[in-house]
């Protein structure tokens, strides 16, 4: 059999990924007639999908250009562009195979066991037809539809999910931001090292050792204290080659160093928060399990850094407006009057911050009002074409946006302004995504060792000891 596979591909794979025409390395690809009919049918509109469709039929219109019947039916060789990943997860390839075009009508096959003009059912057909004529190929369906997927398998069609959008294997794998140095860390990497004491006054250290190449800039190294879970925590400020410059953090689980009010209760919050309130960070990435503090954290620091000390004008908060039950309908109001229904978790966590036992009402009504001038909620559906200058940008749920949505809402950023991103990968609500699908872990992955990104995993939830158990046994 001819290692040259031949790929049959679904409607969703090129809706899914558009440039996954050249993700397939030296392989062939073969659309059939009814995908360009749903792609017909998809284009029409304003919605993301149909922006979608139209710049699917677009790449295929700048391929078939100037190609006459005859080429088109000998199959139309694909550009050799460099992609980002290949589907087989061996690097950045170029494609080299060739696009063939349905042009001639699929014969009936098996009648009985596929009834109906469904287009799933005529990719399948195709496919079949595709097995007859070319016995010493290996003909692969490529679709994101399970169901699809299924049918091939059971009428003998082999076939895939299309894996390119997968950002790892296995969300375990995914980077965490912190590490525990082992016990004998210093036995192996002490040696010539230096140390001295920055102008924040913070102790600093050049090491050198075998372990430092593993390391990332601004991943947070904690080294334990055998007495008590308590020792010396550093973040990675640079690293070249086998040496590494190490810088001692603020430590925010003390009573002398509140933010807003509140400190961390664990070395995760910890790390987050030296994240979130350095000024040479532009984009952090927090993930947690429910109640880890994710939100109130951002939210403190956030509120220090636009009241206490005027670095940033305002911050504004969005997310992703995807319900977990069924649609309630249409929102009267304006923008933010839509949005805050959605905005729960910012109310509870306001609610925590500004929560005083001597403070009576007109001070509470009085504090209610700056927050509400600083504090201002907007949509995700108007975030496109927008620049913001001097603003501090929290996105929560973000594990339910899209690599492509992540990328559109981190480029509205300009200068003086930082965005944050939170969210839980275990509560996925947006269809067609999975843990390593998901555009926060592309991000988190992507973003990993850039010197003004950072990312923490919060391990341990701190809202209550019911909702720590439900994560864990629920």
């Amino acid at each position: 059999m001819s290692k040259k596979k031949f790929f049959v591909l679904d409607t969703n794979v090129l809706m899914h990924d558009p440039s996954s025409l050249f993700r397939f390395e030296e392989h062939d690809l073969f659309i059939p007639m009814v995908v360009l009919e749903e792609l017909d049918g998809l284009k029409k509109g304003t919605s993301e999908p149909a922006r979608t469709a139209r710049q699917v039929s677009r790449t295929l219109d700048g391929l078939v250009a100037h190609k006459d019947h005859a080429q088109i039916e000998k199959g139309i060789a694909l550009p050799a562009t460099q992609s980002k990943r290949s589907v087989s997860g061996k690097g950045s390839i170029g494609a080299s195979g060739r696009l063939f075009f349905q042009t001639q009508p699929t014969e009936a096959a098996l009648p009985g066991i596929l009834p109906g003009n469904k287009p799933d059912n005529s990719i399948l057909l195709t496919a079949l037809q595709l097995q007859q004529l070319h016995p010493s190929r290996q003909i692969t369906l490529v679709s994101k539809d399970i169901n699809l997927r299924l049918k091939a398998a059971i009428v003998g069609v082999h076939t895939e999910d299309y894996h390119n959008d997968q950002v790892l294997e296995d969300s375990d794998l995914l980077y965490t931001g912190y590490t525990t140095l082992p016990a004998n860390f210093w036995d192996k990497h002490g040696d010539k090292m230096e140390s001295w004491q920055d102008e924040r006054a913070r102790a600093c250290y050049r090491i050198r050792g075998p372990q430092v190449k593993e390391w990332h800039v601004n991943q947070f190294l904690h080294m334990a204290d055998d007495a008590a879970d308590e020792g010396l925590d550093m973040v990675v400020d640079s690293v070249d080659d086998q040496t590494a410059k190490l810088r001692v953090i603020r430590n925010y689980q003390t009573g002398k160093t509140p933010v807003w009010g509140i400190h961390a209760k664990n070395r995760e919050q910890n790390f987050a928060l030296n994240l979130l309130l350095d000024p040479d960070i532009d984009f952090v990435t927090i993930l947690g399990t429910a109640g880890s503090g994710k939100t109130l954290l951002t939210l403190a620091a956030g509120l220090a850094q636009v009241l206490d000390e005027p670095r940033y004008r305002e911050i504004i908060m969005t997310r992703v407006t995807v319900p977990l039950g069924e649609d309630i309908g249409f929102l009267p109001g304006t923008e933010e009057e839509k949005m805050t229904p959605w905005m729960g978790a910012l109310m509870d966590n306001l609610e925590v911050l500004t929560q005083t036992s001597n403070a009576g009402d007109w001070e509470r009504a009085a504090t209610n009002d700056i927050l509400s001038k600083r504090i201002k909620i907007r949509s995700l559906n108007f975030m496109r074409g927008r620049t913001f200058l001097n603003r501090y940008i929290i996105i929560d749920e973000a594990q339910n946006l899209t690599a492509k949505q992540m990328k559109t809402l981190i480029t509205r950023c300009g200068p003086g302004s930082k965005m944050i991103c939170l969210g839980n990968l275990t509560q996925i609500d947006t269809p067609y995504l999975s843990e390593t699908t998901s555009g926060l872990t592309y991000v988190v992955d992507r973003f990993q060792g850039w010197p003004h990104g950072g990312h923490v995993t919060l391990a341990r939830g701190e809202r209550s000891r019911l909702a720590a158990h439900a994560s864990d046994v629920l």
